[in-house]
C-alpha cells in the first residue's frame, strides 16, 4: 500500500485544504498570529503520517503517528478559537470538527 491510499493521509490534506481556504479569509494582522499557527498544527499532521509512513521500524512509525494526533489536537484547539472569536461559523465548525 502507498502512502496516497491511507485514508487517514488523504484526510489529511483535505483537511490542511480547508483550513487554508480559513486561512486566506482571515484579515491580515491575523494571518501571522493564529493562522500562521493554525497552518503549522494542521500541515504537520499529514507531514508526520508521511514520515511515520517512511520509517522502517515501527517505534519510530509509532512516534510520528503520536505527533500527528498532538498535532490534530492542537488543531482542535486553533479550530475553537477561530470560532470564539467569530472568524467561522458555527455550522463550518461542526463541520471541520467532525472530520
Amino acid at each position: 500500500m502507498k502512502l496516497d491510499d491511507l485514508e487517514i493521509y488523504k484526510l489529511s490534506l483535505e483537511l490542511s485544504e480547508n483550513f487554508w481556504e480559513i486561512f486566506l479569509e482571515l484579515p491580515k494582522q491575523f494571518r501571522f498570529s493564529i493562522g500562521d499557527q493554525m497552518i503549522r498544527s494542521v500541515d504537520s499532521i499529514g507531514a508526520n503520517i508521511s514520515e511515520g509512513y517512511g520509517r522502517y521500524h515501527y517505534r519510530d512509525s509509532m512516534k510520528f503517528y503520536y505527533n500527528a494526533r498532538g498535532s490534530l489536537y492542537e488543531t482542535k484547539h486553533w479550530l475553537k478559537l477561530l470560532l470564539m472569536r467569530k472568524f467561522i461559523s458555527e455550522e463550518r465548525h461542526g463541520v471541520l470538527l467532525e472530520k
